[in-house]
């Protein structure tokens, strides 16, 4: 899939179309739509960054520790701050013309061919292994939500509730361009803020736990370290924004006396705020409460209030359907860029109906066949999310602008190359453990 869309990207700079005809720039879902508000980029944002990942936070606290846990949580959330401004910067620094996609920027920085080869595979990577996580949490979300609100029930297993949450992708994802999705992204943004509220809130008023212990879970050496990198892994994932914010950019208006990054700034800087306020409440007083026996969603150990849960939970789905389609947007407009300018397929809704279909349910099905929610996002967090958030910026900073040696910038961005490839190496060790261990466990389709 990676070499067929890097060709295409290859070929995808053709000669401009003559005098009234339209461009295929001005159907494709990145660049159909340049109107919108500063605001815009602040919700888009918290609704790409802050994944349901954010409930595992106090996990991976009680995998990595007070003192390394809070550490590692501030240090992440400077850094990935710190690499979203040079992305920012980045997006319109050769006068007259923008970066709209990530990859394009890749193509400036490395050269048209090793530009494309380096951003298209890990971009398809994190945004398609984003969506296929997101699945198996709207899944398990809308499963969580139904059991709690009618525990006599009868038992429904969880691969229908993600074919009901894909259900509703099949509709949504028909929506022309990111603008198009600025409503439901509105909406999870508050989602995401509301349930993160919830988790904190509801922990604090369980108060800390009579037997609580604070001590490494694990009874071994090595599964102590091995947790410890999958938690690497699961706060790399909760960073994860990157690999869309030249996206939503692109979606801003932009003139030489207003260039579109001071509005997509002041929308980051928001963004950030509402990061910190959903992350570190979670991460810390779930940790608090529960110690080492929290689960890999706080929500299982807040049991009551039920109907607090039960809108919590529910409170995820709903995000989780923003999220899902921030994600997917990059994906479709590299899919509709190879149908169009390579295989010169017809642009228009049957093109678009067709193939965005096809990919909503290749996630679902690999949602359904493979659940293991906590040991994905170790893996993929550190396999694909530390490139393109902590580092890969920073590569493309040092290449194009060659900042002094040893001088603040060219330091900084040594700091982050490093600390960046150390998680993308360790972390998917912790990562590939959990998945082995859950899978022992596994039956098919359950």
């Amino acid at each position: 899939m990676a070499s067929t869309s890097a060709q295409a990207f290859e070929t995808s700079v053709k000669p401009q179309p003559k005098k009234g005809e339209p461009s295929v720039d001005d159907w494709l879902p990145i660049t159909s739509s340049r109107n919108a508000k500063w605001w815009y980029s602040t919700f888009h944002n918290v609704t790409a960054m802050v994944g349901a990942g954010v409930l595992g936070l106090p996990l991976a606290m009680a995998q990595l520790g007070w003192g390394p846990g809070i550490a590692i949580m501030i240090i992440s959330w400077i850094i990935t701050l710190y690499t979203l401004w040079q992305m920012v910067e980045m997006h319109e620094m050769v006068p007259g013309k923008r970066f709209d996609r990530y990859h394009e920027l890749g193509q400036h920085a490395f050269g048209e061919k090793l530009g494309l080869w380096i951003v298209v595979p890990q971009q398809l990577i994190v945004e398609v292994g984003v969506d296929i996580v997101y699945m198996v949490t709207g899944g398990k979300s809308l499963k969580k939500f139904h059991d709690t609100v009618c525990p006599s029930c009868k038992n429904i297993k969880q691969t229908y509730f993600i074919m009901i949450f894909a259900s509703v992708h099949f509709v949504l994802s028909q929506l022309p361009n990111l603008d198009s999705v600025s409503g439901v992204s509105l909406a999870a943004a508050v989602m995401s803020l509301s349930y993160s509220t919830i988790a904190w809130g509801a922990s604090v008023n369980k108060g800390k736990q009579a037997d609580v212990e604070y001590g490494y879970k694990s009874s071994s050496t090595p599964g102590t370290v091995l947790s410890f990198l999958n938690a690497l892994g699961a706060v790399a994932f909760a960073y994860a924004g990157h690999n869309v914010v030249l996206e939503i950019q692109a979606t801003i208006p932009s003139t030489p006396e207003k260039p579109s990054k001071k509005p997509m700034w002041r929308g980051v800087v928001v963004a950030y705020i509402v990061v910190a306020l959903c992350y570190f409440p979670v991460a810390f007083i779930g940790y608090w409460a529960f110690g080492n026996t929290v689960t890999d969603d706080i929500l299982v150990n807040l049991e009551k209030p039920r109907w607090l849960i039960a809108m919590a939970n529910m409170m995820v789905v709903i995000h989780v359907i923003g999220s899902y389609q921030i994600y997917a947007m990059p994906v479709f407009d590299m899919m509709e860029t190879v149908l169009v300018k390579k295989l010169e397929f017809k642009p228009g809704f049957p093109l678009r109906l067709v193939s965005r279909s096809i990919y909503v349910a290749f996630t679902m099905f690999i949602g359904m066949t493979f659940p293991f929610f906590s040991g994905l996002l170790g893996f993929f967090g550190g396999f694909a999310f530390a490139p393109t958030t902590y580092f890969l910026p920073c590569i493309m900073w040092l290449a194009i602008y060659k900042p002094k040696r040893f001088g603040l910038s060219w330091t900084a961005n040594w700091i982050c190359i490093i600390l960046g490839v150390l998680l993308m190496i360790l972390a998917p060790i912790g990562g590939l453990r959990e998945i082995i261990k859950d899978a022992k466990t596994y039956s098919f389709y359950s």
